[in-house]
This record gives C-alpha cells, structure tokens and sequence, in this order.
C-alpha cells in the first residue's frame, strides 16, 4: 500500500472516529429501533410507604420537577399493592413505589423503567439480542409491562403505554450505572448494544480507581453507551468495592453540584461520599429519605 493510500485510510478512520464519539442522542433513533426516548425512561425506587412523602419533597427540592398525582394500584402479575408516582425532573425522572404489601419476586430487582415503542416487539428483540424474560409481559392499569435481564444479572423492565405520553427534553440525560464482572462485561455490552441500536462512545481500560471509592493506584474497566434510551456508563470491576459504590443505579448531571448538594441535605439527604474528581467531572453519591442511593456529578472544563 502506498505512503499516501495508508495517509488516506488514517484519515477516513480518524473522521469515522469523530463522526461516532459526536453523535447526539437524537440521531442515533432509527425506525427500527423499540427505544422512544431517554425522557420517558425512569428510574424504578422503592421505599418503605412511611418514607414516600419525604423522598418525594427532598427528590424535587434537590433537581427541581414535579409529581404526578399518588395512586395505589396493582402493578405487578400477581397480587399486590402498592402506592405509584412518577417524579419528573430536569435530570431525569423517578417511578417510586411504596408497597403496602410484601413485594412479589422479582420486582425491586429491576433498575430502570424503559418505555418502547411497542412491548410485543422489544421483547422479541432483546431475546434475539441475548436477554432473558424473567417476567412475560403483563397489564398494568396503564398499559403493558415486562422484565428482562441481561448477561451479568442486569434487570430491566420495558413498559407501553395505551395512551402514548408526551414528555419535554431533559436538560441533561442521567447515566444508567451499571456494575457487571469481568467475565461478563462483553456479553452485556455486545447485546445490549444490539437491542438498544446503541454507540460506545468511549472503553477506557485503565480508567482509574479513584472513580469507585479504590486507591488512585488501581485501574478498573470503564465503557460508555449511548443511544435512543439515554446515557449507560458500564463499570468493570473484581467486586471489591468499598459502601456505597456498587449501590447507585443512576448518575444525574447538574450544573453546580455544590448548589445540589446544599439543596439535598436541607431536604434530608445524607452525603455518602463527599465530592470527588472523576471521569471529567465532579462526582458525589448521596442517600434521600428512604434509602435511594445516586450519584450526582457535574462537568469539568478541561
């Protein structure tokens, strides 16, 4: 090959490169994709029912939003009661959940609320992508529902809804946080990049230690997905990780993550770990009323 055939070939690599890392959410939808976008997907927490009203009030006063309306319903297959509402704020938005009675296996174990174009074909689609369904699809008051996980033991729920709602733009898309092993972490990544229509942005093997509570010295696997369902940061790590790292499903961006923090412990949330510097960012996790562990971060100009 000549000397200006390889200059060329680095060239369209390079503009290939760029072309991925700099696309935006919004594009990566295509018709095929089930996803419909990363503002009606939600973050499924459960607390005790004593706790609902206090996480509500220190949820909204820390990221700003609004509630919908309490309801109690059935919103498992089997038996069961539960208070249900939807926080949506500029970051992201909450399903919460305060049982009123014991709650049917497997629900809890389910990290995100994935809203889908049409419920039948998403779950054909993730098992062709290599998921299981550990709960086959089921009416809720509003629609239909079903559980997936992936390989690495990664639960998700998909839902449709008979009414299609119709939400705003978030002004910043949370992160997914997913913490998977290393003997699996390739397994997810390939199938759920696949059902998700999904880019890696970014797959930083030496990202360092520092970013999950480890010493500056030690490096863990860091890998970055985007698509039409939001943001997913995949964490691989041997499982040593020191409280609470391992426990937040979600990363929200803010602007001022001082500001945050002041406004969510006057509200009643605990910070578990104190500001740190990690990936381009400030980072802190936090508990609120009821147990929910996040973390919180915002962007480093470098």
């Amino acid at each position: 090959m000549s000397r200006q055939n390889r200059r060329r070939n680095r060239l369209l690599l390079t503009v290939a490169l760029v072309s991925v890392i700099a696309t935006p959410l919004a594009a990566l939808d295509d018709d095929t994709s089930v996803a419909v976008g990363p503002q009606y997907d939600t973050t499924h927490v459960y607390v005790d029912v004593a706790s609902v009203d206090r996480f509500v009030s220190s949820f909204t006063a820390t990221f700003g939003g609004v509630s919908t309306k309490q309801v109690v319903a059935t919103v498992t297959p089997t038996p069961s009661s539960t208070s249900s509402q939807l926080i949506k704020t500029p970051v992201g938005a909450v399903s919460l959940f305060g049982f009123k009675t014991p709650v049917p296996f497997p629900f809890g174990s389910e990290r995100t609320g994935y809203l889908v174009k049409d419920l039948d074909s998403a779950v054909q689609a993730a098992r062709r992508a290599g998921a299981a369904v550990i709960v086959d699809s089921f009416p809720d008051p509003i629609g239909r529902d079903a559980i997936i996980q992936w390989p690495g033991g990664v639960n998700m729920q998909l839902y449709w809804h008979t009414s299609a709602p119709s939400y705003p733009s978030l002004a910043t898309v949370p992160e997914n946080r997913v913490y998977v092993s290393k003997d699996m972490a390739d397994t997810f990544v390939r199938d759920f990049v696949a059902f998700s229509h999904g880019k890696i942005i970014a797959d930083v093997s030496d990202a360092p230690g520092t970013d999950i509570g480890r010493d500056a010295a030690e490096v863990y696997r860091r890998i970055q997905i985007e698509s039409n369902f939001g943001k997913m940061t995949v964490l691989v790590t041997d499982g040593h990780l020191p409280y609470p790292f391992g426990l937040e499903t979600t990363g929200y961006e803010v602007e001022d993550l001082g500001k945050t923090l002041e406004k969510a412990t006057a509200s009643g949330a605990n910070v578990l770990v104190k500001p740190f510097n990690a990936y381009r960012q400030k980072a802190a996790i936090i508990e609120f009323p009821g147990g929910y562990i996040a973390e919180i971060h915002a962007p480093v100009i470098e």
